[in-house]
């Protein structure tokens, strides 16, 4: 329902009672339905209520946001840039460093250059270069701790990507139920034109009281109230998938499809054992291991020394003595092992014992999560058929019996009006349990990396 087509039934709730009950006639003949009529069979895409929408026009589905999310949004992107770089620091750290080349020239008895050789036979040109060496393997070992540092990078970005798709999913379902509630309440509010129309009748009659039609009309505007509400859950919820998608906030809003109901054939142990290889925070975690093993060996070998080699040529007077040629080679030797390779190594250890910690941490975290995202999804499928099968169908039945004994004097108006409640209250919970049990569906995919709702499809 638009905009407009809300404020003018505000404004037609607002002047009073036979506004109300033409609107009420109007929104009857609108829905193109019997009131009361229990819904056939299951699908999805109807109400509880009976309720039907067309959406064949201006819908979104769910796999073009996700793919939008995906091209479009700026945190998967960094992310993206991110892995980009850290592939880059590999290559880097695990070549040798840059050659230095050295200049010299020596004069006696003169500053200027090069004047020398007419001065003494002690002057020289020498050409050298030299090379730092670290001990063998440490390149290695560098250059596989910029690779696990890539492969975590990649693993943070995989966590983002499937981060924002399940924030995606999660509003898109929040905007499909409050699109649902909200037809709920269109429907519902046409049971109570048909309460209200009754306590009319008793009450100029003079087997009724003015109470039970004011207490009517105060449902009323309550539904009006509730309206108005969902609008303002809909205008966030639109704003947080906007900023997902990254889009403007004044463009058009996202119209969803209808909620499905995705099925769930995976166990439990399923689902686990993909979560343990395919989740990025647990591979991330195993990666941050790899990396500290890494380090440990890399401390070992900072017990040995790294050495430098350098050679230089060098020309004196060229008519009375020949050229001289000098290779010189150089360590550096870690004598405060006491002070720094000891602590260093101890740091190494204990970095290595607390990634794996982290780890398992990481592990009974993403576990958990799987567990009550399974039993949520498991639970509320079965709450869906109580309700679909057993308690949607019987309050509506239970409002009829009771609206027409109220009619014909055999109920009390408390009682009618308390099975009209049970009937709108029950319609929002059906819906709402939907949305949850989706929501459930999508943390799971975010934990375990499966496309349960293609798996559903091909099925």
């Amino acid at each position: 329902m638009s905009a407009s087509r809300h404020k003018s039934i505000q404004r037609q709730l607002l002047r009073g009672r036979p506004f109300c009950v033409a609107l009420l006639f109007f929104l009857f003949v609108h829905a193109g339905g019997a009131l009361g009529q229990e819904p056939p069979g299951r699908p999805a895409a109807v109400a509880p209520s009976g309720q039907e929408h067309s959406h064949s026009e201006g819908v979104t589905s769910l796999e073009d946001l996700l793919a939008e999310a995906e091209r479009n949004n700026p945190q998967i992107e960094a992310a993206r840039q991110g892995w980009q770089a850290a592939k880059q620091v590999p290559s880097q750290v695990s070549t040798l460093p840059d050659p230095e080349f050295t200049l010299q020239q020596l004069n006696v008895g003169s500053p200027r250059p090069f004047a020398g050789f007419t001065n003494s036979d002690f002057a020289y040109i020498g050409i050298g270069v030299s090379q730092d060496i670290p001990y063998p393997g440490k390149l290695r070992l560098k250059g596989e701790m910029a690779k696990r540092d890539a492969d975590l990078t990649r693993e943070q970005y995989e966590s983002m990507r499937r981060s924002v798709l399940d924030g995606v999913k999660t509003v898109y379902f929040q905007l499909a139920y409050l699109s649902k509630t909200l037809a709920i309440l269109e429907s519902d509010g046409q049971l109570l034109g048909q309460v209200e129309k009754a306590a009319d009748a008793r009450y100029r009659s003079g087997m009724g009281n003015q109470q039970d039609l004011l207490q009517a009309q105060v449902e009323q505007t309550k539904l009006l109230r509730e309206i108005n509400m969902h609008h303002l859950e809909v205008a966030k919820a639109q704003a947080q998938l906007k900023q997902l998608l990254n889009r403007s906030q004044s463009s058009p809003d996202i119209e969803p499809a209808d909620l499905p109901e995705t099925p769930l054939s995976h166990t439990f142990d399923e689902l686990l054992a993909a979560t343990t290889a395919q989740n990025p925070d647990i591979s991330g975690a195993r990666e941050t291991v790899e990396k500290q093993k890494d380090q440990v060996d890399l401390a070992h070998k900072d017990f040995y020394p790294d050495f430098n080699a350098q050679f230089m040529w060098q020309r004196t007077d060229p008519t009375q003595f020949r050229a001289y040629y000098v290779l010189s080679v150089g360590a550096t030797v870690p004598i405060y092992r006491s002070r720094k390779q000891r602590p260093e190594l101890a740091e190494a250890e204990a970095n290595l014992n607390r990634a794996h910690s982290e780890e398992e941490s990481q592990t009974q975290r993403v576990a958990f999560e799987l567990r009550t995202a399974f039993d949520t999804a498991e639970k509320t499928g079965e709450l869906l058929t109580i309700y679909h099968d057993g308690l949607l169908p019987q309050t509506r039945a239970e409002f009829q019996a009771g609206l027409a004994a109220y009619q014909n004097n055999r109920q009390d108006f408390q009682a009618l009006l308390a099975s009209f409640l049970d009937v709108l209250h029950l319609d929002e919970e059906y819906w709402q349990g939907i949305a949850e049990r989706e929501t459930a569906l999508a943390q799971i995919e975010q934990l375990t990396g499966l496309s349960l709702r293609q798996e559903g499809a091909k099925r």
